[in-house]
């Protein structure tokens, strides 16, 4: 969740370098941020509440070579300046910075405190630099205490450090990525590979367990464990920068939204082999489970439909950060499906952690080729939507659905008892014509429709939107984008479910949002819409054709089995303007985090 940048090499980072680094990761979400920078044996330090962009640092002309930034986004402790990161030892030898939890910290704090260290902030990573200081008080080395302090911290974390007289910088992780950029007798480390794109496409991932020492001139990795060297390979990332810069748009949410005009065909155009084989995978397997967190796990929501509808297979969903209550039910014949657009959500890794331990085969439908999960599952699919830097998912979403829709399609060509209608090369039509009739949509008269309709509810303090089948997940999806961006109470709702207490929310004008497609539960739905019309209700319909009872009628294609991703489209587009109009910002909503990386 926080943002961690580290550089050591020939250039100058003082402080320019490492300023840029952090605001490369503004998109993931933070409340505070700082800087350390090592020179002249000593460590000037610079913490601020607010945003990196507002910086204004005066800095000596002495050129230094060695800095650490971070972003911090709230866990232990308030939103102040002596809670944000660096936080260092308290001769100020030591700068550490942190991303994750420290579950012991407490038994740490209170040790610490009894051999004499004063803390001077509320957070959990601050017994990192003063355990760090007391082993080097023991003799141990500045790399051998770094080491000894990792071991003894028990729950997720990426950590780097620095020292006053030592020209290196130490990083370690476990559970939380950290990224090794390589340059030219020049080294970056990250929580992301945008913090040094510019500078260096060479790239290494740190493992858990690891831990990574750069003078500036060489890498050496290590077991944190054991101590022994460890050999890492370079990769080499096919991101060109200019896919993670906002270019002619005003937000990042914008311009993902209008790139899904080419994303979906590219989350369709799977290896037909790779899916074949993962669709044989499910079929075989006794018992699958699907889990993802917010709007990953909404895709995975609307997969149960896909493979129920579709398929007639069953699958299980849960959220994953409550999965582990279903460990009773796995075996090694189970098969876990992981949906994630970041690839470190924590309560994934859990998850998958969870599903390891008891044998059963994990399968992680990704965005970010090298994470965490794409490199520990069994089989990986890639929905390679591109970079999305807006907290609120966009076109990672429908990249996620045309995947696991083109599975439930493979699954047909694998039928148990009968041939089903269906095939994986119905899919790749099905979703290469969804492709086309999106690129149709999002054109500016129909932009400008959305934004007309944003205008005349921006201004209410309560939404509802409901839907049925794989429209139900869409209606949850449309209440978190309305919320995160908008700050507007919204809820979604099963159709069906009105008439066992949310009808009693609906008041004269209130906003109501029906998603439609042309299939077996329309009339069900607009007969729903009767009945929050007949309350007060302000009716809004996305569907594919029109009913006297829609006093808004936002138009989208028929696109059959694929509906629930045009369906989200306007949702998306609605959900950005409603931020417009109501003056908040639309790529970093306030108290959320683009990755979730801790539980």
């Amino acid at each position: 969740m926080c943002g961690i940048f580290g550089y050591i090499g020939k250039q100058n980072c003082a402080p320019q370098l490492v300023i840029n680094g952090l605001k490369s990761l503004e998109y993931r979400g933070y409340d505070s941020w700082g800087i350390a920078i090592q020179e002249n044996q000593s460590l000037i330090i610079e913490k601020q509440v607010g945003k990196v962009s507002d910086a204004k640092i005066e800095h000596s002309t002495t050129p230094a070579h060695c800095a650490i930034g971070h972003t911090r986004w709230a866990t232990h402790g308030g939103v102040e300046t002596r809670n944000a990161h660096p936080h260092y030892s308290s001769d100020k030898s030591i700068a550490v910075i942190h991303n994750g939890i420290i579950e012991n910290y407490n038994e740490l704090k209170s040790d610490l405190v009894e051999k004499g260290y004063a803390f001077v902030s509320d957070t959990d990573t601050e017994v990192v630099p003063h355990l760090l200081h007391y082993y080097m008080q023991t003799g141990l080395s500045f790399i051998d205490s770094f080491l000894a302090t990792c071991k003894a911290l028990h729950g997720r974390f990426a950590l780097v450090a620095i020292h006053k007289d030592e020209n290196i910088v130490v990083t370690a992780r476990n559970g939380s990525p950290v990224i090794i950029g390589v340059g030219d007798n020049e080294w970056f480390i990250a929580s992301d590979i945008s913090a040094f794109l510019e500078h260096t496409t060479l790239v290494n991932y740190l493992d858990d367990g690891q831990a990574c020492i750069c003078d500036g001139k060489t890498a050496i990795y290590i077991d944190i464990t054991t101590g022994a060297e460890q050999v890492k390979r370079n990769v080499t990332i096919a991101i060109q920068k200019e896919t993670v810069e906002k270019g002619e748009y005003a937000h990042y949410m914008l311009k993902e939204i209008m790139e899904q005009k080419v994303s979906i065909a590219r989350a369709a155009n799977q290896p037909e082999e790779e899916i074949r084989t993962i669709a044989q995978a499910i079929r075989n397997a006794k018992g699958t489970f699907i889990v993802g967190c917010g709007t990953a796990g909404k895709a995975c929501m609307a997969a149960e439909y896909f493979f129920s509808v579709i398929a007639e297979h069953h699958v299980n969903f849960a959220p994953a950060s409550e999965f582990t209550l279903y460990h009773h039910f796995l075996t090694s014949e189970s098969l876990l499906i992981v949906v994630s657009q970041s690839g470190e959500t924590a309560d994934v890794l859990e998850a998958m952690n969870v599903a390891k331990s008891k044998g059963a085969k994990v399968l992680a439908i990704v965005n970010v080729e090298g994470s965490t999960i794409h490199r520990e599952a069994d089989y990986t699919l890639l929905i390679n939507a591109g970079p999305e830097k807006a907290v609120a998912s966009t076109k990672a979403l429908t990249g996620q659905l045309a995947v696991l829709l083109s599975i439930a399609y493979a699954l047909c060509d694998y039928p148990r008892d009968r041939r089903l209608t269906h095939s994986l090369h119905d899919a790749k039509v099905l979703l290469h014509a969804t492709a086309s009739q999106i690129a149709e949509m999002l054109n500016p008269r129909y932009i400008e429709h959305i934004q007309s309709v944003a205008k005349k509810i921006a201004q209410k303090t309560d939404m509802y939107i409901i839907g049925k089948s794989w429209n139900f997940p869409m209606a949850l999806e449309s209440a978190i984008k309305i919320q995160e961006v908008s700050y507007i109470h919204a809820e979604g709702f099963a159709g069906g479910e009105l008439k066992h207490g949310p009808l009693a929310l609906i008041e004269e004008g209130t906003p109501c949002i029906a998603l439609l497609g042309n299939d077996e539960v329309t009339n069900d739905t607009v007969n729903n819409v009767r009945e929050i019309k007949a309350r007060g209700a302000f009716t809004i319909a996305i569907a594919p054709t029109n009913n006297e009872i829609f006093d808004v009628w936002i138009k989208v294609p028929d696109a059959g089995n694929a509906q629930a991703i045009v369906n989200i489209l306007p949702i998306q587009i609605l959900s950005y303007f409603l931020a417009i109009e109501r003056g908040t910002n639309p790529d970093m909503p306030r108290n959320l985090a683009k990755s979730v990386t801790v539980k």
